[in-house]
């Protein structure tokens, strides 16, 4: 496993002192960056070979977030590619080295050129190990949507929301979809399904569908086509 110690920041924490939800999604983020740029296939080389990884879907699971200024180590590794598909494992553990929190996620390889999906090759993923899938429950990388719902107020892309890829990142759909949970509501998961990538000047228009123990919002872009797909899931 690919690894790389912190200590949480103030900046990384919530209201109540813990690590946040964004924070925990751009610990794993980074590291799965850290990894790639460390093998040498990072930003930079997946540019000059005109393709980028894209998340297709999260699965976290929090279990026991840390408090500001504890020591932490951030992991992962890949236990797996096919077809267009590649399958990564992240794990963030305390120093006692008790699981904070875990994750599944699985990233679909673009050719940016050809603007289209492309099959991975030996060549796109001979630096990275695979090791074996973590022991946690996998959902479906497909989020179902009830019927009913509630339509939210429509806000727009902002500059701060994009990456280097140029469009928003996936840990921005998450942040903006928690706006619509209540003050009280304890996250113990959250599924992301990402089906279209906005960019700078596009609009969100929110759906939100309340559950007994889970909120699932939908950021469109229309009626018809949907961008990102959040379910949170209350802690147990």
């Amino acid at each position: 496993m690919y690894t790389f110690q912190s200590r949480v920041r103030y900046s990384e924490t919530d209201k109540s002192g813990f690590l946040s939800l964004n924070a925990v999604v751009n610990y794993m983020q980074d590291c799965s960056t850290f990894q790639s740029e460390d093998l040498g296939i990072g930003i930079d080389y997946l540019k000059k070979h005109h393709y980028i990884w894209l998340m297709n879907s999260w699965q976290i699971v929090l279990k026991s977030l840390p408090r500001l200024g504890e020591k932490i180590t951030v992991g992962t590794f890949a236990y797996g590619f096919k077809g267009i598909y590649g399958y990564r494992n992240f794990l963030i553990k305390d120093e006692e080295e008790k699981e904070l929190a875990l994750a599944n996620s699985i990233w679909v390889l673009y050719d940016t050129e050809k603007n289209m999906p492309k099959k991975v090759s030996t060549e796109h993923v001979e630096g990275y190990p695979i090791e074996p899938k973590l022991e946690m429950e996998s959902m479906p990388r497909k989020i179902q949507i009830p019927e009913q719902g509630e339509k939210r107020e429509a806000f727009p892309v902002r500059y701060y929301h994009i990456d280097t890829n140029q469009h928003v990142n996936n840990g921005q759909y998450i942040q903006m979809a928690q706006e619509f949970l209540p003050e009280d509501f304890k996250v113990g998961q959250v599924r992301a399904e990402y089906r279209k990538s906005a960019v700078y000047g596009d609009w969100i228009h929110p759906y939100v569908i309340t559950q007994s123990d889970k909120y699932i919002v939908c950021l469109n872009e229309t009626e018809e086509r949907t961008f990102a797909v959040i379910e949170f899931s209350k802690s147990e």
